[in-house]
């Protein structure tokens, strides 16, 4: 009896934990390979661990971390995508950095975040 009821937490555990995070909905995707795109943008370069990369290199990157947290389940929103696979190494812990043309150096998140805003701007009209 004792081992059913530890059956039966463990269970609801495992449960709650895939309820907590899902696979991104179609709409979450579209906009996940959205910044995927902006981020390979002609003339942008995407800074990871002090080197700096063309857009079609970071994108490359980007999706690779993508896929591997997809993985997990751990990319259920655009949102998510940004904060764990965009913003900073998962091995230094150093911020991602963008620049476009003769700009200056910007932080990724913020970056991503305002053309997340956009795009959903764009897309709801």
């Amino acid at each position: 009896m004792r081992l059913n009821r530890y059956a039966g937490i463990i269970l609801l555990a495992v449960g709650l934990h895939g309820a907590a995070f899902a696979a991104p909905d179609a709409k979450a995707q579209a906009e996940i390979a959205h910044l995927l795109d902006y981020v390979a943008t002609p003339g942008c370069q995407f800074n990871r661990n002090g080197s700096w990369h063309e857009g079609a290199e970071a994108r490359a990157h980007l999706k690779k971390k993508y896929d591997y947290l997809l993985k997990r389940d751990l990319v259920p929103n655009a949102e998510s995508f940004i904060e764990r696979a965009a913003t900073e190494s998962s091995m230094s812990g150093k911020p991602y950095q963008v620049k476009c043309g003769g700009g200056k150096a910007v932080a990724s998140g913020p970056y991503l975040t305002e053309e997340l805003t956009r795009f959903r701007g764009r897309a709801g009209q």
